[in-house]
Order: C-alpha cells, then sequence, then structure tokens
C-alpha cells in the first residue's frame, strides 16, 4: 500500500478515536449526575499531558519505535475506555470516583499518541524521502475526518431496544447521552494498535553512549530548546494560546443544547443536534490543513500563530452573540468555521515548526514538550479557569441542561484570546529578526 495512503489511514483512526467522545462528553456527563465535574474531565486531558507525551518521547526516542509505541498506547486507552462503558448503563449512575480514575488511565495514554503520531508521520515520511510541510497536511486531513465520522455517528446514531438506527430528526439522538460513545472510542483504538504494528519501522536514532549526561539518557535535552529566546516565546505563547483549546470541546454541545430550555427555542435544528452542528468546525478544521504549506512558506510561523489567535477572538465572540435560530444560528456557524484557523494554524503548523527547528535525537521528546506546553499546562489551566467562570455564570437544570448568562462567558474567553494575539504579536521574534 501506498506510504501516505498508510499514514492516512493511522491519522483517520488516530482522531476518529477522540472525535467520539470528545465534544459530546459534556452532554453524557450532565445527564450522568457529573456536569458540575466537566471543566475536570477537560482538565484531566491536560494534567496528563503535563508529564505522559514528554515520557512517552523520551521512551520514543530511546526505548521503543514510535510507530509500535503508539499502538501499544492506544491498546492500554482503548482497553480502559470500553471499561468506561461497562461501567455505566442508560438506567443507573456511574459510581463517580471508578468513572473518573478509569478516564483518567485512558486519556492519560491516549494524549501522548497525538505528538506519538505526529513522530511517526513525520519520520516515515522522511524515510521516503518525501516532504513533511508539503506531504503531511493532506495525510492530516484524514485525521479530521476521522473525527467528523465519529462525531456524525455519535450524533446521529439511535439505540432503541439494543438495535442501532440513524436519524436527524429531533430528540432522538441518543448517542452523544449515553455511554456507548466510550464503546466507539475504545473498540477503535483496538482496531488502530493492530495497524500500528503493521506500519513502516521507525528505526531510533541514537546509540548508547558513555559520554552522554544524565539529562541526555533520559530525553530531558529537550528542555534546553528553552535557552533559545525564540524557541521559549514560542513555548511559553503556546501554553497561552493552549489555554482556549479545550474551553469550546467541553462546552459548546452542552450550551448550544441549553437552548432547549428556552420554549421558542427548543425545536430549534441546532439545539437539537449540537454535536453536528459542532461538526461543522472540523469540516472547516480539514479545509484549512491544506492551506496550511501555503501560509506557512508565505507568511512564516509568526504570521501563522497570529492567524490562530485572532480566529479563537472570533470563535469565542460568535458563540456569545449568536443563538440555534436563524439567523442567529449563522454566528454560530461562522463559529465554527474560523475554529478552522484557530485549531490548525497552532497545531498542526506549531508541530511542523518543533519538527523543522529541532535535532533528530530530540524530534520526539521536542514534540512531547510542544503538547506539555498547549495540551498539557496550557489546557489545564484554561478549562479549569473556564469551567470556574461558566459555574459561576450558569448552572445545570434538573432537565440536564445547562443555562445561565453564556454570552457573559463567551465575551470574558475572547478578551483572554485578544490580550494573547496582542503579546504575540509584539513581543515574538521571527529568526530574521530575532537576537538569538
Amino acid at each position: 500500500m501506498n506510504t501516505k495512503v498508510r499514514l492516512a489511514v493511522m491519522n483517520f483512526l488516530e482522531f476518529a478515536v477522540w472525535g467520539a467522545y470528545l465534544t459530546s462528553m459534556g452532554n453524557y456527563l450532565g445527564r450522568a449526575g457529573m456536569g458540575g465535574e466537566i471543566s475536570w474531565f477537560y482538565a484531566i486531558q491536560g494534567i496528563v499531558s503535563i508529564f505522559m507525551p514528554t515520557l512517552m518521547g523520551i521512551v520514543a526516542d530511546r526505548l521503543v519505535q514510535p510507530q509500535r509505541l503508539l499502538g501499544i498506547c492506544h491498546l492500554v486507552a482503548g482497553v480502559f475506555m470500553v471499561s468506561l462503558f461497562a461501567l455505566g448503563s442508560n438506567d443507573a449512575m456511574p459510581d463517580k470516583t471508578l468513572f473518573i480514575s478509569l478516564y483518567t488511565i485512558s486519556v492519560a495514554f491516549y494524549m501522548p499518541t497525538l505528538a506519538l503520531s505526529n513522530t511517526t508521520a513525520f519520520t516515515i515520511l522522511k524515510n521516503n524521502g518525501l516532504d513533511t510541510v508539503k506531504d503531511f497536511p493532506p495525510i492530516r486531513v484524514f485525521g479530521t475526518v476521522g473525527f467528523i465520522a465519529t462525531m456524525w455517528f455519535v450524533n446521529c446514531a439511535v439505540l432503541n431496544d439494543g438495535a442501532f438506527g440513524f436519524t436527524l430528526a429531533e430528540n432522538t439522538s441518543k448517542f452523544q447521552y449515553t455511554q456507548y460513545q466510550f464503546l466507539v472510542s475504545g473498540l477503535l483504538g483496538i482496531l488502530l494498535c493492530v495497524y500500528c504494528f503493521t506500519l513502516p519501522q521507525c528505526k531510533l536514532q541514537t546509540k548508547a553512549s558513555k559520554t552522554r549526561s544524565l539529562a541526555e539518557s533520559f530525553g530531558f535535552d529537550a528542555f534546553r530548546l528553552f535557552k533559545t529566546k525564540r524557541m521559549a516565546m514560542f513555548f511559553v505563547f503556546s501554553c497561552m494560546l493552549g489555554m482556549s483549546l479545550q474551553v469550546t470541546n467541553g462546552y459548546a454541545t452542552p450550551f448550544i443544547t441549553s437552548f432547549k430550555g428556552i420554549p421558542e427555542m427548543a425545536d430549534s435544528f441546532a439545539a437539537n443536534n449540537a454535536t453536528l452542528l459542532v461538526s461543522i468546525s472540523q469540516v472547516a478544521e480539514a479545509l484549512c490543513i491544506l492551506l496550511i504549506p501555503f501560509f506557512l512558506r508565505r507568511y512564516g510561523i509568526k504570521t501563522v500563530m497570529l492567524m490562530a489567535m485572532f480566529a479563537w477572538v472570533l470563535r469565542f465572540g460568535f458563540f456569545g452573540l449568536g443563538n440555534p435560530v436563524f439567523p442567529g444560528v449563522t454566528l454560530f456557524i461562522l463559529s465554527c468555521i474560523v475554529y478552522g484557523v484557530a485549531f490548525d494554524f497552532f497545531n498542526v503548523s506549531g508541530g511542523l515548526f518543533v519538527d523543522q527547528e529541532c535535532d533528530e535525537k530530540v524530534k520526539a521528546s521536542a514534540q512531547g514538550l510542544f503538547m506539555l506546553m498547549t495540551n498539557g499546562l496550557g489546557a489545564t489551566i484554561g478549562t479549569l479557569l473556564a469551567g470556574e467562570v461558566i459555574n459561576h455564570y450558569c448552572h445545570w437544570t434538573d432537565e440536564g441542561y445547562l443555562v445561565g448568562n453564556w454570552q457573559t462567558c463567551w465575551f470574558i474567553f475572547a478578551g483572554y484570546a485578544l490580550v494573547v494575539a496582542v503579546l504575540f504579536a509584539l513581543m515574538f521574534r521571527t529568526k530574521k529578526s530575532s537576537n538569538d
């Protein structure tokens, strides 16, 4: 099979695993009596990303080929995700402590795979004489397609007396309110584990050396990137921008679904198909990935990241101004469209930037460090703070809707993103003007 096709399949499954529950989990948690802990569920992804991607990056640099380690991580994550499905039922509330524990172990092994899949793809492409900047984005698009596919499945799948069905009719989408989304994710993860062991080898680049320092032996030399002013600023702002990453993943669907508690908007298509509407974000993401090579080559990393930061301002602002009834729903759609720029021009471009700037022997560790700053520190701090803001202005109703002063919440998030964008524009320097 063609190398690009094989990597495209890998990316499809990588993000299909995540898409099965990431944006719909909030609705399930609200119904399962854990609505107040939504921010913590998304913060857990950030907390484990503080150390797990870096740790797994070190292992991939020193001990286990990255494509094999990718498969092992998915196996563990998938098994525990299936355990979440087994723990709950539609008729009973799951044990909260046990549920959170199993979820934590699952995401602890899933989050490193985001960096490991990049390392695997970059290594295989280079081993086959291909250009990562040119050839990786079209491959990465299939990851977004996989994410969308499972989002749509969860939004449109209906479980009636044990039988599966699909519908777009209002009030019939069941998977986003049940534990079956975790079963879908877990089974796909186990499938991806098997597939990873069929990928071409990514031979380890480093060999043991008696003269190597302790830091080098454990892969911590990736942290030396902070000695370079430009790279240090890149990672600091990656952390600050990372604070925006999980906010809409955790709260977009509960926010849009909350309009079902308003009689004049309760029957709107958007309020009853929040996950489907939010999936427009991933469609936009897929299209924007294809623009990355052009924008990186023409404008450079600073301009591309600035575009991402201002896109986050619009992402939050449009949510604050919109509603699920026409013409307000057009602002929801615009929010989803700009998400493509907000996410891709930061995450994908940032991964390519790190790959180009770092030495071969620390590439996997450096990708883990990028994950630490964005999905680790940044996402953890941002998600917890966002949860405090939302829990202050909003509350859960007996019907399972998160209602309140959502507009103020979204405007606070938009204001933060605007401040970060202005600071980045003033403080980050490109290579040509750097004093490094």
